[in-house]
């Protein structure tokens, strides 16, 4: 099954047809399957990750199904001019962004005799730093709008308590903080902020690195409901925190990890 099938059986959204969605992170994984749902819905999709393949490939399958091809272009995130460039040009492209999600991240594991100050920063200014900068790109147009929906990807690590990700951790809880800040301060302009927090989702990298038959018997042991959280579980819960319908929802952290947490 492809990223953007089997999703005819789910909800749609009328609001969000039309919409401009701004994806980081969005050429493989969850990043890539919240750029499929979106276009599925008949938003305006742009996206920037540095798997420049990986993301002509996403871009060529959905033009297939949808007839519109999404906006990509090649950026890293945590370069904070070369995101905010990116922002402008797909805004130039597609409209104003309606929907901005942060999903971009590295999750590399390393025990805590073994990171240094440089692997310290470095994870820090890849998965924290580009969730303010890429909010405070998008809000001038948001509050021209009156509207907006910021999704921050959170992770269920620091609370479950996973071992050898003290940085990746500490950045994933430093986004839930952000995230209630952020609310704050742009909620009187209408703007919605949130934070999405997947539980352990099978991911291509995650199949490939992390799931052993030790982590398959930890996932059976700690989720509340049987089978495995998908990609697709937690686009979808992106399209409704997007959409009008949670239009009074915002400062808030969803779930989704089968009851891990």
């Amino acid at each position: 099954m492809t990223a953007a099938e089997g999703t005819d059986v789910f909800a749609r959204y009328p609001s969000l047809s039309g919409r401009t969605v701004f994806v980081t992170g969005g050429a493989t994984g969850i990043g890539a399957e919240l750029v499929a749902q979106f276009a599925r819905q008949g938003a305006r999709v742009g996206f920037v990750d540095l798997q420049e393949r990986a993301a002509a490939d996403l871009a060529l399958e959905l033009e297939a199904l949808t007839g519109t091809r999404p906006w990509f272009q090649a950026c890293d995130v945590a370069g904070i001019g070369e995101l905010t460039a990116a922002i402008e040009a797909c805004a130039r492209a597609l409209g104003l962004v309606d929907v901005l999600i942060s999903n971009a991240a590295v999750d590399e594991r390393r025990g805590v005799d073994d990171i240094t100050e440089q692997f310290w920063d470095e994870m820090l200014r890849v998965n924290l730093r580009p969730h303010l900068f890429a909010a405070q790109a998008v809000a001038p147009g948001m509050r021209q709008r009156g509207r907006g929906s910021i999704i921050n990807l959170g992770s269920i690590t620091w609370r479950a308590g996973f071992a050898d990700v003290a940085a990746y951790s500490t950045a994933k809880a430093g986004i839930e903080g952000l995230t209630r800040s952020l609310a704050r301060d742009l909620g009187p302009d209408g703007i919605r902020v949130n934070c999405l927090i997947p539980g352990w989702t099978m991911t291509e990298r995650q199949l490939k690195h992390w799931i052993t038959p030790e982590a398959e018997a930890e996932i059976e042991r700690r989720q509340c409901l049987p089978g495995r959280v998908e990609p697709a579980d937690v686009a979808r819960l992106a399209l409704w925190l997007a959409a009008d319908d949670s239009r009074m929802c915002t400062s808030q952290t969803w779930v989704v990890d089968g009851g891990w947490t």
